[in-house]
């Protein structure tokens, strides 16, 4: 089945922000492995990452190309991303996965810090689906996958920005989904819980002891349980789901 899906993706482009570590690491490989050639962004260079991207590249045989921008400034995001259509080439899929976690409680949290989370998490999320999908809307065919959190469904003391930010994205995904299907653009998010990343191992030991109390299956999610989920929505086994957010939480809510 994995071979099948590799052939039927052949020639297709996937951008995928955030690629760098945990989840977005897991998705490029993922997607390569899938059949993607695939434009890998993060916000700086560094040897790893391009060792990386060269061994796996060589691996599946699959074009991996970096493209280096800030989400937290607009002009680089935009001058990325028209970098990236500047190629000509059809855009399959994109995944929105870069994010910045912040943890504290309203009383504590600035103007200022709210800000920064919201132009990484939210603004810039909205830039490029703006210039993607303008794209996909010529081709009349795209996938877009934001990747939300728990954090924006369930309300917790402690993470005024980081979930309010990830509960604007899952309203702007659901909204986008209905003005996009009729150019045949699909939009889903995916709202992982607790994975085990350096995002998702930042609380002490007696929060991940509450956490997991709480869920059904009581440890934390694997990044390719996550990027597994992302496969599904992109292939045509989900052409006919958009506007929907998925939980890969091991039964937290």
């Amino acid at each position: 089945m994995r071979k099948e899906k590799c052939l039927n993706n052949m020639g297709k482009t996937a951008i995928i922000t955030g690629c760098n570590r945990g989840i977005g690491k897991e998705l490029i490989k993922r997607f390569a492995e899938d059949g993607f050639d695939i434009w890998a962004c993060a916000r700086k260079e560094s040897v790893e990452f391009k060792e990386f991207i060269a061994m796996l590249s060589s691996s599946t045989k699959r074009r991996i190309t970096p493209v280096y921008f800030d989400l937290e400034d607009e002009k680089q995001v935009e001058q990325g991303i028209k970098n990236i259509l500047s190629e000509k080439i059809d855009i399959d899929v994109l995944i929105n996965n870069a994010a910045i976690a912040h943890g504290g409680i309203m009383a504590m949290t600035s103007l200022e810090k709210m800000k920064e989370v919201y132009q990484v998490n939210v603004f810039s999320q909205v830039k490029i689906m703006q210039l993607v999908s303008r794209k996909m809307m010529r081709q009349k065919s795209g996938c877009i996958i934001n990747m939300c959190s728990v954090g924006g469904i369930e309300a917790e003391p402690g993470y005024l920005a980081y979930g309010s930010s990830k509960a604007a994205l899952i309203w702007i995904t659901k909204s986008i989904s209905k003005e996009l299907g009729m150019y045949g653009i699909r939009v889903n998010g995916i709202a992982p819980g607790l994975i085990d990343t350096d995002m998702g191992n930042y609380k002490n030991e007696e929060e991940m002891k509450k956490v997991l109390e709480r869920m059904s299956i009581p440890r934390m999610g694997k990044v390719e349980e996550v990027s597994k989920m992302a496969s599904f929505l992109a292939s045509e086994e989900a052409a006919f789901i958009t506007g929907q957010i998925f939980v890969v939480d091991g039964g937290r809510i």
